[in-house]
This record gives C-alpha cells, structure tokens and sequence, in this order.
C-alpha cells in the first residue's frame, strides 16, 4: 500500500495541486484503487474460482464435497476474501486522521465478522442436503439435523458477541465471562425459545415425529405429511395443500396422531358400524335357506334347523372378506355384535387393507361396504335408518 501511495504521490506532484486539494485527491484516488482491487479479486473468485472448484467437485468420485462445496457455500466464502483486502488495505488510508482510521477499522472488521457468519451458517445448512432428497429421515438424521440447528445459533451467537466487543472495543472473552451474571435475564427473555429448543430436541432425540411423516393435531388444525422439522418449528403441508406450522412444544404438551406406524405395517385398518333393524332378525325359514343356497351365498352344511339369518349374514361377511383380494387376511379381520342400542343392533366390521395409499383406500373401503349394504336384504335383514 506504502507503494502505491507513492506512486500516485508521485502522478499528482506534476498537477498543479497543493496543500489540502492535493491530500484530498490523494486519498480519494487511494479509496478508488482500493475499490478497484476490491472488486476484482471478488471478479476473480466469483467467476474462476468458484466455477472451477465446481467442476472439480463434479469430477470427483467422493459424494461429501458435492454438497459441502456447493455454488452456495463457495459465494459465501467469495464475499469473506474481499472483505480480508478492505481490511488489509482501507484502514492504513486514514493514518494521519485516527478518529477516521478507528471507525475504518472497526467498520470492515464487522463486515468480516458478518461474511464469516454467513459462511459458517451456510456450510453447517449444506449438511442438510446430504438427506435432501429423501422422504424420510432416520432418528440419527433427524437428531443430526436438529443439532445443525443448534450449531447454527451458536454461530449467531458468538458472531454478536464478537460484533459488540468490536464496538465496545472489549475482549469477546471479557463479554463471555459477563455473561454469566446476566444469564437468569437471558432465560427469562429468551424463555420461549429455550423452550422451543428443548421441545425440538425431544421431538427428535425419541424419534416422536421425522420428516414424510402423516401426522394429524386437530386442535391446530393440521392432517397432512411432515415437510420439515427445526428446533423451533414443525411444518406440515396439509392435504388440501394449506402449511400449517406447529411449534414443537405443543406436539410435546397435547397428543397427536402419527400415522407412520400404519404405513409401515401390512394395511390399513377399516371400522365400520352396520346398524341391523331388531324387527328383521330373526330364524331363517325354509325359503330364504333355499335362496340363500341357490344363489351360492351359503354354504348348505351351515343349514341347520334354528339358524338365525343374521348369523348366516355374519358369516358370509366373514367369508367374503377372506376371499378379497384387497384385505390383508394375514392381520386381524372379523365381523362382531356389539351392545344394543336404541338405533338398532351394531355389527362391526374390522379388517385391514393391503392398499394405504388414500384415494384407492377409500375406494377399495366403499365397494366392501356397499356389497355389505346391498346384499343384506338378500338375508332378510334391513338396515336401520331414522324415518
């Protein structure tokens, strides 16, 4: 920089400026070539490095640098470099005015304070790309997620601690150490995300909720798949395509449904109520055996003399469901009577299908009721309905 200076010194001494004109020139052509410099190392970063260490990366059969070396990190760092020229060549400028030279100083050591935050928190983010890309995370991704979140406000933590201790002209250890008397202050500020914080890595640490999951919280109104999950918030896209976002401590404090369970499990299950008219149950007569035969809905051997047509209608419910194509007759499936009620006698039905998926799940669900609904009558049954 000495030479430099110099050197337009030297370009200026053949001007016909003096005194106060000429330091005037002097340093606003210094501040110029400084800007210039500036400007072309980060030219110089930003248009053949970055690509360069891009294509290299691309190259390479390691998976681990394609992401920890990603165009996002690499403009990070392409605005930390040029902030370490300014600091190196702007505040010898102002050596004979002190006051400028401190503001200087403390100016640009606050911007590489802040680019480096910027880079650290955009490295300790690309982690997160490593299971990007899948639905689902495992307890270990979800804890090692959860605690980039951590890292990331313990970066934004010291980057303002060492921001004051710039102003104040203090040590950042000095501050460190005070912080300590202060600290029953921060909790009591700070009180709602310590709890947040603490929630989120509950949430995580027992491996309660994950990213892909279907979790349902109705008193926040939310039934949908689990986008993404920090230390301070759980967002879920509904079914209807509405975000809800749940702070953690609630998923903690109130129960909710996580359906990941079902979806890991061979079906999904089905409980349906068939509320069965007392008027119409009763022993099944010779007409309605031959019928019921002919037709091939019953067996023949099941045929004797005092059989109930609502037993024989439990039975080919039974039957019938065996032989779907669509239940898992692996898992649990019958057709039980339940207590009494004013409305009629309750059958429940309980099976599980094969298909989860919604849409074809209800489908599947709808044409097992409906043949149940239909074929009632054929065993002299009726269905009860309020008139």
């Amino acid at each position: 920089m000495d030479q430099i200076t110099k050197y337009i010194e030297e370009l200026l001494a053949y001007t016909t400026l003096s005194g106060g004109w000429l330091s005037f020139v002097t340093m606003f052509a210094l501040c110029a070539v400084t800007a210039l410099v500036t400007w072309l190392v980060y030219m110089l970063c930003i248009k053949i490095v970055t690509p360069l260490l891009v294509r290299i990366t691309k190259h390479t059969d390691m998976i681990w640098d394609d992401y920890l070396l990603n165009p996002q990190v690499l403009h990070s760092a392409c605005h930390v470099v040029p902030a370490i020229v300014v600091w190196q060549m702007l505040p010898p400028l102002f050596i004979a005015n002190p006051v400028i030279q401190t503001l200087a100083s403390k100016a640009t050591a606050i911007y590489i304070t802040i680019t480096v935050m910027r880079l650290a928190i955009t490295f300790i983010g690309s982690f997160k790309l490593f299971d990007s890309e899948k639905d689902h995370r495992t307890a270990a991704q979800q804890y090692f997620h959860s605690f980039c979140g951590v890292l990331k406000i313990v970066v934004l933590f010291l980057g303002v601690i060492v921001i004051v201790a710039i102003v104040i002209n203090r040590s950042p250890l000095t501050l460190l150490a005070g912080l300590g008397a202060t600290s029953a202050v921060l909790m009591l500020v700070f009180k709602d995300s310590i709890t947040g914080l603490v929630a989120g890595i509950r949430l995580t640490s027992n491996n309660m909720v994950s990213k892909g999951d279907w979790i349902t919280v109705d008193k926040l109104g939310a039934n949908g798949v689990v986008e993404d999950i920090t230390l301070s918030t759980v967002k879920v896209r509904n079914f209807d395509n509405t975000i809800v976002t749940l702070p953690p401590q609630k998923l903690i404090e109130d129960s909710f449904q996580n359906w990941q369970g079902m979806q890991q499990s061979g079906g999904r299950r089905v409980t349906r109520m068939i509320y069965i008219d007392f008027h119409s149950i009763g022993i099944a007569d010779d007409n309605l055996k031959q019928r019921l035969v002919e037709r091939k809905l019953i067996n023949k051997a099941d045929m004797h003399s005092n059989v109930v047509n609502l037993t024989l209608f439990r039975n080919y419910i039974e039957w019938w469901i065996y032989n779907n194509k669509e239940v898992n007759t692996d898992l649990t499936f019958m057709v039980r009577q339940l207590q009494p009620t004013n409305t009629g006698l309750p059958i429940e039905v309980y099976f599980f299908l094969k298909n989860k998926e919604w849409k074809t799940y209800e489908h599947n669900l709808a044409e097992i009721m409906e043949r149940i609904y239909a074929f009632a009558p054929e065993f002299g049954l009726k269905i009860y309905q309020r008139e």
